[in-house]
């Protein structure tokens, strides 16, 4: 049996096991399962391994994207220079990180696309948020970060006046603020300067359509959630473990 699964903690919002459950179910894949491995800290991450040395394959959700690299012998360019893994393929006894999100959310983002989505703001500094920094650095979308803590380049929330508003007309939520439960919550951005010319993104699809999403929709915005991302970098990992090149 050929296990694959999901490292990351807590897991109650996975999304992962259902879609591969019925991914092996329909496209009639056997001998393989897909399993939640809930670790409290990646320290565990060895132990794990040798508890289950029969898993071929592993996602990695919040808050072990970045952290998981110490134990990996290799990373793909893109996931070096990301310097965030959401993919491991285990092969000819190598750990090897990749990240699929890039491929998830250019794919789900470029068909909405429109010539004056040239600046974009990134809410958020997670292993998720530094994907969706490269994704647009290879669109040639020009980004700000904005943090409730601002270093390294970025800004804060308070710093978002109209004339950043309107000058960036994408904007896409890294942070987990407004995910199942805590569905009240949101990204504190001045959403009455949104207008028909923006592009809502977010990164949560539980529940389908956030505070943030719903904001921006009543300003005349175009939004879209992370579901489809999901299933994209899904099936990119599932390339990756059964070496169907992906490079990312």
């Amino acid at each position: 049996m050929k296990m694959y699964g999901l490292i990351g903690y807590p897991l109650s919002h996975s999304f992962s096991k259902g879609f591969f459950k019925e991914k092996f179910e329909r496209e009639n894949i056997t001998g393989c399962q897909y399993e939640n491995f809930p670790i409290p800290g990646i320290s565990e991450f060895n132990h794990l391994l040798e508890q289950h040395p029969q898993i071929k394959g592993l996602n990695v959700t919040i808050p072990y994207k970045e952290a998981v690299l110490p134990f990996l012998d290799e990373l793909s360019k893109a996931a070096a220079q990301i310097g965030a893994v959401n993919c491991i393929h285990f092969k000819d006894g190598k750990k090897t990180g990749y990240n699929t999100d890039v491929i998830g959310f250019t794919a789900s983002l470029q068909p909405l696309l429109q010539p004056h989505h040239t600046h974009a703001l990134v809410l958020g500094t997670g292993g998720a948020a530094k994907a969706i920094m490269y994704a647009l650095e290879q669109l040639g979308i020009i980004y700000t970060v904005v943090s409730r803590s601002p270093i390294n380049g970025a800004i804060s929330y308070d710093a978002l006046d109209e004339a950043t508003m309107a000058t960036h007309t994408v904007i896409v939520n890294t942070t987990p603020l407004g995910m199942y439960p805590n569905v009240d919550t949101f990204p504190e951005i001045p959403y009455q300067y949104l207008t028909s010319r923006h592009l809502l993104y977010d990164l949560v699809y539980n529940p389908a359509t956030t505070v943030f999403l719903e904001k921006g929709a009543a300003q005349g915005a175009v939004i879209k959630n992370g579901h489809e991302m999901l299933i994209l970098q899904a099936e990119a990992s599932w390339k990756i473990w059964n070496d169907l090149a992906v490079s990312h």
